[in-house]
């Protein structure tokens, strides 16, 4: 028989069902090995990132510095006294001798309304008094007349020589005299009278300033017709702006903390980073409502000596809660409050090691339960000496609380402090620490970055992508 006739032995004598199970075995071995070898290079690289990074703390260091805590709101600025200046007579407004912005003088000419009118209305009662006064002479002419006529009939008719008609009508002329003469006075005083009454509207055509201040608006133009029948059409307004008045709109639920007489300040959006200060002089008690939004208005005044201030700026109020100026501070993250079981073995192991410990310094409770701090342990008790005293309102009693103090040398201790005025970031220390030493205020995490890197997410503070993450101590 021809051998290439022949069949192959081997894999081709196998049947097709054993050799496709024996490949896939093979398969199964070789991603299993690939496993176990990358779970171990993980493995072992992961553990050497933990050996060679490691959290650190995040020191901070002990400073003097402020503390404040404030109710934020908006408000707007006004002239505290202003005078709106308006027209008396009904012309046309003839001349404007100011312009907006304009200083004005007690007693300067504003402007001018046509006068035409008023000037007839003087010329035509001058007339009408000038043509009374020469009715006086006539008067008093015919007065003298009847006198003498009343008493010639008075001798006549002593010696019986004249009638009694004649006597009666000698005295009714004498009457009628005296009475013509006094209408006559009385039309003079009266005819005067209208006259002033004329010159003075004729004054009020030119329009003189009532006080001195600010030409802050204008409402009317040259050559507007004013009518001031009914009522005066405001021509102008004239403002102090030496002082202005801040009205702050306060929300309903930070009226409760607001009070008169508190110190505030505000800022505007042209003045940087100044500061005004100036103290709560009134809260309204009627509030406004806009869309359901309840607020109420608080109003206090501020020099403005340099002009900078002007009427409808925007200001962004801060009514100052609580505040300390020129103290001991750190980060509020440094601080941390122990309960009363720690407050008293705290103080039980201080008496143990230092003997018998002065009753004035131990932790007292109120009735509460709450710690009270020692007696003698007030504003300035600064360790060292060091440090200020500034004006602190409404921050309640001070606490005890616990610091991690690192010294020069590395080594870490535990210290007790007292804390006063804190804010969001910081604390005020009236003792315990003194300026210049470190404290823990969190741990800078190192392996953040790259537990982000692997999708194991860690909520430790940390940002996703960096290289490094922080939380408080």
């Amino acid at each position: 028989m021809n051998k290439q006739n022949q069949p192959e032995t081997g894999m081709n004598d196998m049947p097709a069902g054993k050799r496709s199970k024996k490949r896939g075995s093979r398969m199964l071995t070789i991603l299993a090995l690939l496993a176990v070898a990358g779970g171990g290079a993980w493995w072992y690289f992961n553990d050497m990132q933990e050996e060679q990074a490691e959290d650190q703390p995040l020191l901070a260091t002990v400073e003097i510095g402020n503390i404040e805590n404030t109710i934020a709101s908006a408000g707007s600025l006004k002239p505290s006294d202003y005078v709106d200046v308006g027209a008396q007579v009904s012309g046309m407004l003839q001349k404007l001798h100011v312009e907006v912005g304009d200083v004005v003088e007690a007693g300067q000419l504003l402007a001018e309304i046509d006068a035409r009118v008023q000037e007839a209305r003087v010329e035509a009662s001058r007339a009408n008094l000038q043509a009374l006064e020469a009715q006086m002479d006539a008067r008093k002419s015919a007065l003298d007349l009847a006198m003498a006529n009343a008493a010639r009939q008075e001798r006549l008719m002593e010696g019986d020589a004249t009638s009694q008609q004649e006597y009666d009508t000698a005295m009714n002329s004498l009457a009628a005299a005296q009475a013509s003469l006094v209408q006559l006075e009385k039309q003079i005083d009266q005819s005067r009278a209208s006259l002033t009454s004329d010159e003075t509207t004729l004054e009020f055509s030119k329009i003189f300033a009532p006080t001195t201040g600010t030409v802050v608006s204008i409402e009317m133009n040259e050559g507007r017709t004013l009518n001031a029948a009914q009522q005066a059409p405001t021509i102008l307004r004239i403002a102090d702006l030496g002082l202005m008045t801040v009205e702050a709109d306060i929300s309903e639920a930070d009226i409760s903390s607001i009070r008169r007489g508190m110190d505030v300040y505000f800022t505007t959006l042209g003045g940087g980073t100044r500061r005004w200060y100036g103290s709560l002089r009134q809260i309204l008690p009627t509030p406004t409502v806009t869309n359901n939004v309840v607020l109420y208005t608080g109003l206090f005044d501020i020099e403005n000596e340099d002009g900078v201030l002007l009427p409808e700026m925007t200001a962004q109020v801060y009514f100052i809660t609580s505040q300390a100026q020129n103290v001991i501070t750190i980060p509020l993250g440094a601080v941390r409050y122990p309960d009363q079981a720690e407050l008293a073995a705290r103080f039980t192991a201080r008496a143990g090691a230092n003997g018998p410990v002065n009753d004035t310094a131990a932790p007292q409770t109120n009735a509460g339960g709450s710690f009270a701090p020692p007696q003698g342990a007030g504003r300035g008790q600064f360790a060292g000496g060091q440090g200020g005293q500034g004006p602190r309102g409404g921050a309640g009693r001070p606490r005890p609380a616990v610091v991690t103090v690192v010294k020069d040398d590395g080594t870490r201790e535990e210290r007790q402090i007292m804390v006063g005025v804190t804010s969001r970031v910081a604390a005020e220390v009236i003792s315990g620490l003194q300026t210049g030493e470190k404290v823990i205020a969190g741990i800078i995490q190192a392996n953040t970055g790259a537990a982000n890197q692997q999708n194991d997410f860690r909520p430790s503070g940390g940002f996703p992508g960096g290289g490094g993450g922080f939380r408080r101590f």
